[in-house]
């Protein structure tokens, strides 16, 4: 298969990462190669900002999804929004390059055309990507939006599985044991004292949550090997490649689920405001997502919405009369305990 073959090139993960770190780490497309070199405290601002940046857009995305539906359902085609989402994405890049272009030049790390081989490892982790954006939608029949953002997290293990035998990085003792920790608080938020369930979320939406977490996963940890694997490259080169597929997917499946709907009702048909807000939301959120794996990691990209979680809490309290329970304030403040141990995990690492 393809990532074993971004395996075998990636052996040395330690040399890669050390590259990484010895390179300026700032937005190619942002700053001017006159200021390449920067200290450890900029990169760190910078990897701060992006974060914070993914950490807020992922708080609002759930609640962004639960608004745009009206009786309970979605007037709008969810194909069309996830294209209109891939295609700003695209756009963004490519803006971001065409800047990039007129100050600094075309040079051989930022210019589009490439080879063969280097893009045919792109359509895997769009694939994957459809089919996981596709099933975030459906999932809101069964759950609510703070729900969401705890069973989003049950990725934790599936993103720390695959870095171990994908990347062959070494996670410590402690990562480990904060990965099962934080899927515990996870559990424990949706533990359900007021009714004969056990859980707040039935069967169906726990099923389509951990298919979400092995598709998140894999095309997380598939995606940064992508990425890291030529750390010289500029990222919204890799961004558009990726962003490109992503748009002949989500074309696919325009033709296959939503053809007739679009063909006569028309593509924007049952759009609102907040339909847009979403898709501008989502593609900034996977603008995010390619900074945080470039510069930091998937697994910051990880812990970022378990913090999300806890704002689309509060946020709910007062737009959807969210009732916050012990049981979901036990299930946080784990998941808050298991963040610090992974940070310190990581050091010990």
């Amino acid at each position: 298969m393809e990532y074993r073959r971004i395996k075998d090139q990636d052996k040395n993960e330690a040399a890669v990462i050390d590259d990484l770190e010895s390179r300026p780490a700032v937005i190619d497309s942002i700053l001017p190669k006159s200021e390449g070199k920067i200290g450890d405290k900029s990169k760190w601002k910078l990897k701060t900002v992006v974060t914070l940046a993914l950490t807020f857009l992922t708080s609002s995305q759930a609640i962004l999804i639960v608004w745009s539906k009206r009786a309970g359902k979605y007037d709008y085609s969810v194909t069309t929004a996830n294209f209109l989402v891939e295609a700003l994405k695209c756009a963004l890049s490519l803006a971001a390059l065409t800047r990039l272009w007129r100050t600094d030049g075309v040079t051989e790390d930022n210019r589009l055309s490439t080879t063969f081989d280097e893009v045919s490892v792109y359509p895997i982790p769009a694939a994957l990507y459809l089919v996981k954006n596709l099933l975030q939608y459906y999932i809101f029949a069964y759950v609510d939006a703070p729900g969401y953002q705890i069973l989003k997290n049950l990725n934790i293990i599936s993103t720390g599985v695959l870095y171990r035998i994908i990347l062959k990085r070494k996670l410590s003792e402690i990562q480990w044991a904060a990965f099962i920790l934080l899927c515990a608080g996870c559990t424990t938020a949706q533990l359900n004292p007021s009714s004969d369930h056990v859980f707040q979320t039935p069967f169906q939406g726990w099923i389509m949550a951990i298919v979400m977490a092995l598709l998140s996963g894999f095309a997380g940890v598939y995606t940064e090997a992508i990425i890291k694997k030529r750390p010289s490259r500029n990222i919204n080169v890799q961004n558009f490649w990726l962003y490109v597929f992503g748009m002949a997917f989500n074309a696919v499946a325009i033709l296959v689920q939503d053809f007739d709907a679009v063909m006569n009702k028309g593509f924007f048909h049952g759009y609102s405001l907040i339909t847009v807000l979403m898709i501008v939301n989502h593609a900034l959120s996977g603008i995010a997502v390619s900074m945080v794996m470039k510069y930091a990691d998937n697994i910051v990209k990880v812990y970022s919405t378990s913090v999300a979680m806890l704002l689309t809490a509060v946020v709910s309290v007062f737009l959807f009369n969210f009732h916050l329970s012990l049981a979901f304030f036990l299930g946080s403040t784990v998941v808050s305990v298991s963040v610090y141990m992974h940070s310190i995990g990581k050091l010990q690492r």
